[in-house]
């Protein structure tokens, strides 16, 4: 096998691009595929089309060396890594349109001898799938779902496993799990993955690596929706969730996370369906921490709603809209969520929605008339009742004198 030294990336989102930036980084040719021709200029002008802390610099590096470039159509390359969405449909199950086009478009242009390495989340069996399309499309080549056959071209499954915010430091210390249709496409995918990835790489079987990944995010959302339901058991008894929580995790062996008004972004509160999906009758643990977490954002904002109707004249603000503190990532934010419920259910109530780390609102709270974004200081001085619903660091400098005399929800006991 000849060494690698080009690369193409298909999806240049929150994992494509650092992913392209990073093989760019570690001495490949990269070039990265993209449908959106805005983020496919912005990436050849050396500019990121999303936030996200010490990218814009790679970004910027890496294309005034040359190591990366961005286009639409599909290119020859040594390897292929596939991060395109994987959202779920209406019915919760894997939306896998973007990976079977991502797929085909590669097959076009393989001649044999390449890596492909699908890193979006999905089902496990995904990743065969991704080789029987290919086979579909390309009949002349031999692909790894076939037994005792060498195959042609090497596919494999590597998960990304990166916390935003911190992505760049993550990409690259974090270990990867690895997984190969057959142990000589785990082999050639972990020669890509070397070149920039300090971490543990762990070998494995293609679904056990897309099982492993669903897992590590399922284990989270259960642990939060445990969380989650005894600050609603806590609320009916009414006993104070934070001092219990924080009684009972004196007990060495305890460890309850922090309650909060839902789940968000697109990886503990979408990955788990993926495995009611793979066992539907035997995820009922997984399903039930769903619905807990799931009906948060309701719960929240109809608590809000029924102490603002005692005002004459309310003024709601909303303090946070992204899906975790300190970032802008909006992608199934419950944040965001509960805003629009309050706006909905208080048509005639202005609500004042505060998020530092974007400039306009999401589409979903710009349609609606009485929702405007604003600064903290506005807000919480024009407000009767105030709702932390993200705890971005920059609201732990709020004053409690700011506070006073106004109805306050603190979701995520950021105030005590």
């Amino acid at each position: 096998m000849t060494a690698l030294s080009s690369a193409a990336v298909v999806g240049l989102g929150y994992i494509g691009l650092p992913t392209a930036v990073s093989l760019a980084t570690g001495g490949l040719e990269v070039i990265g595929v993209d449908v959106n021709p805005e983020i496919v200029e912005r990436v050849n002008r050396g500019e990121t089309p999303f936030a996200e802390p010490d990218l814009s610099v790679a970004v910027s590096g890496a294309v005034a060396m040359g190591r990366l470039r961005a286009q639409r159509e599909m290119p020859s390359a040594d390897a292929y890594v596939i991060a395109v969405p994987t959202p779920f449909t209406g019915d919760h199950t894997a939306d896998l349109s973007y990976i079977t086009a991502a797929a085909e478009a590669v097959a076009d242009v393989l001649h044999g001898g390449e890596v492909v390495v699908l890193e979006s989340t999905a089902p496990p069996g995904t990743t065969r799938k991704v080789s029987e399309l290919i086979a579909a499309r390309r009949p002349d080549l031999h692909l790894p779902h076939v037994p005792d056959i060498p195959p042609d071209v090497h596919v494999a499954h590597c998960p990304e496993r990166v916390l935003p915010g911190r992505i760049m430091i993550e990409i690259a210390t974090n270990d990867r799990v690895i997984g190969g249709l057959t142990p000589a496409c785990a082999e050639r995918a972990v020669e890509l993955y070397r070149t920039f990835c300090h971490g543990e790489l762990i070998v494995t079987d293609a679904a056990s690596a897309e099982m492993a990944k669903l897992a590590e995010n399922a284990y989270r959302d259960v642990n939060i929706a445990f969380a989650n339901e005894l600050s609603l058991i806590c609320q009916h008894l009414g006993l104070d969730v934070w001092e219990i929580r924080q009684t009972a995790n004196h007990h060495p062996r305890v460890d309850i996370l922090r309650p909060g008004p839902g789940v968000g972004g697109h990886c503990i509160a979408v990955d788990p369906w993926f495995i009611v999906e793979a066992a539907p009758e035997l995820a009922r643990l997984t399903r039930t921490a769903r619905a807990v977490n799931d009906h948060m954002p309701a719960h929240t904002a109809e608590q809000i709603v029924a102490t603002s109707r005692r005002f004459r004249d309310p003024r709601i603000a909303c303090l946070g809209l992204s899906f975790k503190a300190d970032v802008g990532d909006l992608r199934e934010s419950p944040a965001v969520d509960i805003a629009a419920r309050i706006a909905a259910a208080l048509p005639d109530v202005k609500v004042l929605a505060v998020e530092p780390h974007v400039a306009s609102l999401p589409g979903q709270l710009d349609e609606l008339d009485n929702v405007a974004l604003t600064d903290v200081e506005h807000a919480l001085a024009e407000s009767d009742v105030i709702a932390l619903l993200v705890d971005h660091s920059c609201f732990r400098s709020i004053k409690k004198s700011q506070l006073a005399g106004k109805v306050v929800y603190d979701t995520r006991g950021m105030w005590g």
